[in-house]
């Protein structure tokens, strides 16, 4: 049942009207019912991963948290008694309990995700390697729906926790809902349970403005994947899907994807954070304007924020401060160059963070390779900001619209071409035909009608430009009022109810539908 498919929408507007119809005090005993019944028509069988998942994460959080009190108990009514010493032995001993437990939580359920979704690519690679004296066969293993996303939530929660800063939720079923809430169980967001749990266990009352805000979004998200994304989808298919398309046909491959990836994932965002609205809870939002970064790093403190904020606060900074690390620093200054003698350690964390970060998006070399790069390029830069601020010194460009233009559209395509690896799903493929751009650009591929010729009729391409420029028009909007909800709220509940009602008979009409048509999954949910 995926989100553009009727039977979805007949489920999430009978969802919230039920909601606000039974008493106030089983609301999130109904959102935890309709989550599993979500999990149960996608696959029953996925209910045991997620059904595990969320039981060990949720006693393990509970023993880590009473080893906590037991802690905190004792030092209460002994620290007159016991001596400084006794006392660091003490909080060793107890750190070291609630480590095991924490290891225990963490090795169990990264285990199950490794299992179901690496399996085969570590068969795959064994294959390769000892070929002909080895040959595998490929595990009949199922790989849940959202694992990757649900996982990585759990897992945060049972951190924050062993940290002591965040309290156990005692209760079973209310922590089942923050692992399985359906809206965002397919593609995320991240969320962390201090920031999601408060508004979905609350009791909510009806009120137009919510359900009028979510409604808008939800709009506006099925807009985007089923007019723009769902319809580019068909030319890029041809251009990714035959050899022969390459030069020119390449870059417009580059940047339709760009476009297809940015309206897929976001649309279905959007729908996620419209339907919990539309119910007075609270998602954290996942983007931020990410094609007008004037950098990579930026780019990635604005794309897909949850994850990016997850890996930092759960891999980047603990492999920083490890006791390794610390000791690898203090060597490093004493004995290299000073620029690398203080930032090694800098290097290795993040290597280890865009190597999981590739590793997280799938079981597959160019995932791994699509990380890394990312990784290089952003370290390459960092390394040239001393540079960069002698260029600005002495050419005053810095802040100036056309500078800032200019940093923009090579953020969007450094970004696109790095994404290749994404969309050709093979590294030697995506090189060639990145060579292929420089070796055979024929510029009329953009005149003589070629472009006709790859699934797209004109009037698709109409379509297309019309849907860009609504969502850059939407983009500055928010860019310049922070908010374009409250931008269009505020001046009249008449045009806000106007823009919903045009933008919804724009997606009926021109959405990708017709004979034949299968509205294509969210990109996200394949990670």
């Amino acid at each position: 049942m995926i989100f553009t498919s009727l039977p979805f929408v007949c489920f999430m507007v009978i969802t919230v009207i039920i909601y606000y119809l039974i008493p106030k005090r089983v609301q999130w005993c109904f959102l935890l019912l309709c989550s599993y019944v979500f999990y149960t028509i996608a696959d029953p069988r996925y209910l045991i991963f997620i059904a595990v998942t969320t039981v060990t994460v949720w006693f393990t959080a509970i023993r880590i948290e009473k080893l906590h009190m037991e802690q905190k108990e004792y030092l209460k009514l002994h620290s007159k008694e016991i001596s400084k010493s006794d006392k660091q032995a003490y909080k060793s001993k107890m750190k070291s309990r609630r480590m095991k437990w924490l290891l225990l939580g963490l090795l169990l359920n990264l285990g199950i995700l490794s299992v179901t979704k690496y399996t085969n690519f570590v068969i795959a690679n064994i294959n390769n390697i000892f070929k002909g004296a080895v040959s595998l066969k490929r595990a009949d293993i199922i790989v849940p729906l959202g694992i990757s996303f649900y996982t990585f939530q759990s897992l945060g929660y049972i951190i924050d926790v062993y940290r002591n800063k965040q309290q156990a939720q005692h209760n079973l079923f209310k922590f089942a809902l923050f692992v399985s809430f359906f809206p965002q169980l397919a593609q995320g967001p991240i969320s962390r349970y201090g920031q999601l749990a408060p508004s979905l266990l609350a009791e909510h009352r009806f009120e137009r403005k919510n359900v009028s805000y979510g409604a808008m979004r939800i709009v506006w998200g099925y807009f985007k994947k089923v007019v723009i994304a769902d319809r580019i989808v068909a030319g890029l298919t041809t251009m990714i899907g035959d050899e022969k398309y390459t030069g020119a046909y390449v870059f417009c491959a580059m940047l339709f994807y760009a476009f297809e990836l940015y309206c897929d994932f976001t649309g279905g965002i959007d729908i996620t954070i419209g339907i919990a609205e539309a119910m007075g809870i609270k998602v954290t939002e996942n983007f931020n304007l990410p094609y007008f970064s004037k950098n990579i790093k930026e780019y990635w403190n604005r794309w897909h924020i949850t994850m990016g904020s997850w890996f930092t606060d759960y891999i980047f900074y603990p492999i920083s401060v490890s006791t390794p690390m610390l000791k690898l620093s203090k060597w490093s200054r004493n004995h290299l160059p000073a620029g690398i003698g203080k930032r090694i350690t800098v290097y290795i964390s993040c290597f280890v963070v865009w190597l999981a970060t590739g590793i997280w998006h799938g079981a597959a070399w160019n995932f791994v390779v699509w990380g890394l790069t990312n990784y290089a390029v952003i370290m390459i830069s960092q390394e040239f900001e001393p540079l960069y601020a002698r260029f600005h010194s002495r050419f005053n460009v810095k802040g100036k619209a056309p500078y800032e233009l200019f940093q923009i559209i090579r953020t969007i395509l450094l970004m696109s071409m790095i994404r290749m690896f994404d969309c050709y799903r093979n590294v030697g493929l995506t090189l060639r035909m990145m060579w292929s751009m420089i070796t055979s650009f024929k510029i009329s591929v953009f005149y003589d009608g070629s472009l006709m010729d790859i699934g797209l009729t004109a009037s698709d391409y109409m379509v297309l430009l019309v849907g860009f420029a609504v969502v850059l028009g939407v983009s500055i909007i928010k860019l310049k009022k922070g908010s374009v909800r409250d931008g269009l709220y505020a001046r009249s509940s008449l045009s806000f109810y106007n823009i919903m009602a045009v933008m919804l008979i724009v997606t009926l009409v021109y959405g990708a539908y017709g004979t034949g048509y299968d509205s294509s999954q969210f990109i996200y949910t394949q990670f």
